[in-house]
């Protein structure tokens, strides 16, 4: 299916391989970005990113790893503010822009779906780090959960607005959602610690 100019977002959770697949296939999802920092996961090795490459190629669907770029964990001591990332800062930096543009060249020719883990986008920096700048650019980001349902950004912020308490009657107040994306940010955001360093796994 040619591209429609929509940004997909996915959390792989616990999904059987299959399902996930499935759920890509039902909106014809032709490449995944995958913008984990650490592409594994220990309790669903089926995504480890050997096994999720292999598996994406038997359907068809390209991948490409952006966790570098657009990752949520970065080693950059500048992103780190009061003992954890910032994700304003992350967004300032070289490393985020090229990744961008490398999404949206990539969007310019496939149906794209961005994935990281979690199940919930607003749970994930796919959603509050990753898709915002590209919505606020005039993106369509379409989520697709778990249940084969989808939620549009707008959506998915009305609905932040609403769990953290704050009128979600007009997305145009965008100081309102800007207050939004930084309170879920900061509450998500990682502590880099002296053992594990800034670099280390989710």
């Amino acid at each position: 299916m040619a591209s429609d100019g929509t940004l997909f977002t996915i959390g792989h959770s616990n999904h059987p391989i299959g399902r996930f697949l499935e759920l890509l296939a039902a909106h014809g999802v032709t490449a995944l970005a995958d913008v984990r920092s650490h592409p594994v996961s220990r309790f669903n090795p089926q995504y480890n990113r050997g096994a999720l490459e292999a598996a994406l190629e038997g359907a068809g669907i390209a991948y490409r790893y952006l966790g570098r770029e657009l990752g949520a964990r970065t080693n950059d001591p500048n992103c780190i503010v009061e003992g954890k990332i910032s994700y304003a800062r992350v967004a300032q930096t070289e490393a985020f822009r090229r990744g961008l543009a490398g999404l949206r060249e990539a969007m310019d020719l496939q149906r794209v779906a961005l994935m990281c883990a979690e199940k919930d986008p607003l749970a994930c920096h796919r959603t509050i780090l990753v898709a915002r700048p590209l919505f606020e650019a005039g993106v369509p980001v379409v989520h697709l959960l778990a249940d084969g349902s989808t939620e549009l950004h707008e959506e998915a912020i009305a609905r932040l607005l609403r769990e953290l308490g704050l009128p979600a009657e007009d997305l145009h107040r965008d100081a309102l959602v800007a207050e939004a994306y930084r309170l879920r940010g900061e509450r998500m955001a990682w502590r880099p610690t002296a053992r594990t360093g800034s670099g280390a796994r989710p």
